[in-house]
């Protein structure tokens, strides 16, 4: 027991200092952080998925308030991102859940962080990062339409069309940041879990994107959202129209991921190469929109049997 105990103690001192060199160069290198942001969480999701739960969350703890010496309050957030990202992933491994499992509570503990450090700035410090982003990018986009019009005596595009393009974006904000948070994820976890093999960790895998398969409830929430949209029609910029407009990204990318996943099964039916599966992808995200019907026939309808039996002939 005691030797037990040295194990994690020592272990968990390797980790912390491991992570905070980690977030320290993430936070503060240039062009190395971007490989450093990547890894970050690797240090405290080993340990969790090593040790138990509640040593892990007071290494992932000591890991968020030991870089605050190096770089103050300022740090502390972004410590806080990959600290508790690390200890989802290491106690999803340490329990033997799936891959999807991992994906998915990963992605929600990302968006629940993102979210409470957003209340916490917007309290606080009375300063709301998001919109102020929104309006450089709003001033960048007026002044650059400016310059093009002052050098060609022609502006790409006017006023009142770029006030609705941000108005837009500023709608859809909480898709983007969902469908950006899950991607970012996804990035996480599939160059963090080869690591952890190699340092002995069990992982699971995620099966071919060929027999990807989501569920099909999907097509009755599309159906319903396609019922609101026909028939009561909400008005612009309305709480409705919001949830619509959101619910309607988050449906259509999941529906062209799907049909995707049909094409690359009928191309691989075939035995077409790699190449024309990366061809394919390509040329599916300008044709979304009938990807999008593939995916929904894909879901609705037995297809594949078809078309392999129709190989099989």
């Amino acid at each position: 027991m005691p030797n037990n105990q040295l194990k994690r103690l020592a272990h968990g001192a390797m980790m912390i200092a491991l992570f905070t060199v980690l977030v320290a160069i993430a936070f503060y290198v240039p062009f190395i952080n971007l490989i450093a942001t990547l890894f970050a969480p690797l240090p405290i999701a080993w340990y969790s998925a090593k040790f138990d739960r509640s040593s892990s969350i007071l290494v992932a703890i000591l890991g968020c308030i030991i870089p605050f010496f190096f770089g103050g309050l300022l740090i502390i957030p972004f410590a806080l991102i990959f600290a508790s990202l690390g200890v989802v992933m290491g106690d999803s491994l340490r329990l033997k859940k799936s891959k999807v499992f991992l994906l998915m509570s990963s992605g929600i503990t990302l968006l629940i962080t993102f979210a409470v450090q957003y209340i916490i700035s917007l309290k606080l410090f009375e300063t709301d990062f998001i919109k102020e982003s929104m309006q450089l990018m709003r001033d960048s986009y007026k002044k650059s339409f400016e310059l093009s019009q002052s050098l060609t005596g022609q502006t790409p595009m006017d006023e009142t069309a770029l006030n609705l393009l941000f108005d837009t974006m500023e709608m859809t904000l909480p898709a983007s940041i969902t469908i950006a948070v899950f991607f970012f994820t996804f990035l996480i976890i599939s160059i963090n879990l080869p690591m952890l093999k190699r340092l002995g960790v069990n992982v699971p895998k995620f099966n071919a994107f060929k027999n990807l398969r989501l569920p099909k409830s999907i097509l009755w929430y599309y159906l319903i959202l396609l019922s609101v949209n026909l028939f009561i029609s909400p008005e612009t910029g309305t709480p409705l129209y919001v949830i619509c407009l959101n619910l309607s990204m988050v449906l259509w990318l999941l529906l062209t991921l799907q049909g995707i996943s049909f094409i690359h099964f009928c191309l691989d039916a075939y035995g077409s190469p790699s190449i024309l599966k990366v061809l394919a992808t390509i040329i599916a995200i300008p044709l979304y929109s009938f990807v999008v019907l593939i995916g929904i026939f894909d879901l609705g309808f037995d297809i594949r049997s078809f078309v392999k039996g129709k190989i099989q002939r």
